[in-house]
This record gives C-alpha cells, sequence and structure tokens, in this order.
C-alpha cells in the first residue's frame, strides 16, 4: 500500500502525488493527468498563455495528450501534432527517434506520421509535456520537430522533476523532487 505523498502546489491547486520507487531504485512523484478531467483542464488554462505565440502544438503520448487538446483548444487550433510510442499502419512514410526513457528504464522509439509533420513543417511549434525530468523525451521531440522542417519555439510542462527545474529553456508550472 502507498503511503507516501508529495504535495505540489499547481498553479494554486494542490495535488498529493504518491512518491513510487522505479526499478532504477530511483523515487519520483507520480504525476498522472489520464482520466483526471478537472486537473488536466487546470494545467492547461494556466498553460496556454505559455504557448500561445505558437503556431502548432506537438506531444508525446500518452499522459500528455489529453493536456495538449486541452491546450489546442483554449488557443483555438484546430489540429496538435503527436508523437506515437509505436508505428501505426498509417506511419509508413513518417519520422521516427529513438529515446531512453526513465520512467521504464528501457529505450523506447517515437513516431510522427506524415501527416503530423505537415502540421510542423515551416512553423513555430509548442512542445507541450506533463512532466520534463531528465529532457530525453523533450530531446527525441525536438528532433522530431526539427526533422518535419519545424522551428522549436517554445516547450512547456505542468512540472520540472529534479535538475530540469534549473533549465531555461522549459517553462513549467510546479516543481517536483527526484530522490
Amino acid at each position: 500500500m502507498q503511503d507516501k505523498f508529495y504535495d505540489v502546489n499547481i498553479a494554486g491547486r494542490v495535488e498529493s502525488l504518491p512518491i513510487l520507487s522505479l526499478p532504477s531504485g530511483i523515487n519520483i512523484c507520480f504525476f498522472n493527468l489520464h482520466g483526471a478531467q478537472a486537473l488536466t483542464e487546470h494545467c492547461a488554462k494556466h498553460l496556454a498563455p505559455l504557448v500561445a505565440d505558437c503556431d502548432v502544438l506537438f506531444t508525446p503520448e500518452s499522459k500528455a495528450l489529453q493536456l495538449t487538446h486541452c491546450v489546442a483548444r483554449t488557443l483555438n487550433q484546430d489540429y496538435y501534432a503527436v508523437a506515437r510510442k509505436s508505428k501505426k499502419l498509417y506511419m509508413q512514410d513518417g519520422y521516427e527517434v529513438e529515446v531512453n526513457s526513465i520512467t521504464t528504464g528501457t529505450t523506447q522509439h517515437l513516431y510522427i506520421s506524415k501527416h503530423d509533420a505537415e502540421l510542423i513543417k515551416g512553423k513555430k511549434v509548442g512542445i507541450i509535456d506533463d512532466v520534463v525530468s531528465t529532457g530525453n523525451s523533450l530531446a527525441a521531440c525536438e528532433k522530431l520537430v526539427e526533422m518535419c522542417g519545424g522551428v522549436v519555439h517554445k516547450k512547456a510542462c505542468v512540472l520540472a522533476e529534479g535538475d530540469a527545474a534549473k533549465r531555461k529553456d522549459i517553462q513549467y508550472l510546479a516543481t517536483i523532487p527526484l530522490r
């Protein structure tokens, strides 16, 4: 049973995040937007102004997907691009990058379809994620944006974890520790 929590103030809303141990022995504050409609809307409301000058939004699946949807809706953007974790049949002519995940402790791949690559081409792109920690997923997203011919204009997340809070190239709503 989980009995350790970390309280974080996310733009005026306090959330108690369970502290979980990863297989590597690192402890993380687990932040999950899946199914949390009110929390997702709250975070999107506060992230939207940070990326309002971006032409298109881009996110890796899956926990930031509904967040990006809400940010795009707030900004009246009809479309946003998604990096998938598995290559779908319709993605044969897209792009692929490799990323090392702190959460899973494994190497993963991110894929973008030709359709989403066309959304990004020649545009100022805002990358949205739920949590930035090591920055590996963020770097993979940046590489995909560049491969598609876009320009990374902004990088925003709900939470900066550990040393990510020291980064000057991301905007975030709150910080959480990495132990």
